[in-house]
């Protein structure tokens, strides 16, 4: 399976600030040292230029952000300290989604080895998000012609609230969030259906539920092609997550989405979305589980 990856996306934070920048090396150094993919499948993706940024983002937080002009109480939202290197990383992060997207629809199936910044709202950023790619990816294909409809299966262990404002117009969008009910954002968005879940949810009653909800979602979305946000946040003892998955479960889930996407034919493209452990080296074990469930599906191995 094409993964796009580029060496900078690890972005430049400060020691000691919360979000785990190098779980993006450690994911592919896994992935290759386990044979899940080959250096000949990673692809390097280009940076996604403002113009099709600017058909999901407003030029005024394009602008702001480009330049470095936001304030600091937007910094604080965003949770991120604004840098030139941060900006282009951000832009080379969306160019990797829209490039596992764009291989999907040759190929079936594609990844990012980051991406799934579903907080980035078209006038601002939070939550580590900056850019939302997902968005900018599918109004982009569908700008093109690419595809005429998406859905975007987002179970992250917090509601993709930027890209369920993002297409609450858009009847060519269908959005999908499966979330922690009492977790981050505290004002949720409306998705074209979202299903919050309890504190402690373990891996029984979790399957249980995507499993009554992912047909129903892909059959109304008559989608040509799914975004997949494969969060690990889910995991239990995850700094931000309250949920109670094991490895085993995280893998369980990726292989039904996977085998529910594909078997109806859509293209879909994978993105890492958040992950919290312990140790980032845990967080990046938990990420490699969405490619050991595709590379199975792939051999036809069950």
């Amino acid at each position: 399976m094409k993964c796009s990856y580029h060496g900078f996306y690890p972005p430049p934070l400060p020691a000691g600030h919360p979000f785990p920048v190098s779980k993006y090396p450690l994911l592919r150094e896994q992935l290759l040292a386990e044979g899940i993919v080959r250096e000949s499948d990673l692809v390097e993706p280009a940076p996604v230029e403002r113009e099709a940024l600017a058909l999901v983002h407003t030029a005024d937080y394009l602008e702001r952000l480009e330049s470095g002009e936001l304030s600091a109480a937007e910094i604080r939202r965003l949770g991120l300290p604004w840098s030139e290197a941060l900006w282009r990383r951000s832009r080379l992060a969306t160019g990797g989604t829209l490039l596992a997207a764009r291989t999907a629809l040759v190929e079936g199936m594609a990844a990012n080895l980051a991406g799934g910044t579903h907080h980035a709202f078209a006038d601002h950023g939070e939550g580590f998000c900056v850019i939302n790619d997902v968005a900018v990816a599918t109004r982009l294909l569908c700008e093109e012609g690419a595809i005429r409809r998406a859905v975007i299966v987002d179970l992250d262990v917090h509601q993709g609230n930027g890209t369920a404002r993002i297409f609450a117009d858009d009847r060519g969008v269908y959005t999908f969030s499966m979330h922690g009910e009492r977790n981050y954002p505290t004002e949720k968005m409306r998705s074209s259906l979202d299903l919050g879940l309890e504190d402690g949810t373990g891996d029984e009653a979790y399957l249980d539920a995507l499993a009554r909800h992912l047909p129903q979602v892909l059959d109304a979305a008559r989608a040509d092609l799914a975004f997949y946000l494969a969060g690990v946040d889910v995991a239990a003892g995850d700094r931000y997550g309250k949920l109670a998955l094991s490895e085993a479960g995280i893998r369980a889930r990726d292989r039904m989405v996977i085998e529910a996407v594909r078997s109806r034919g859509l293209a879909l493209a994978i993105v890492l979305a958040g992950g919290y452990a312990p140790t980032r080296e845990r967080t990046a074990q938990l990420h490699t589980q969405v490619f050991r469930a595709a590379a199975d599906f792939e051999r036809g191995v069950r």
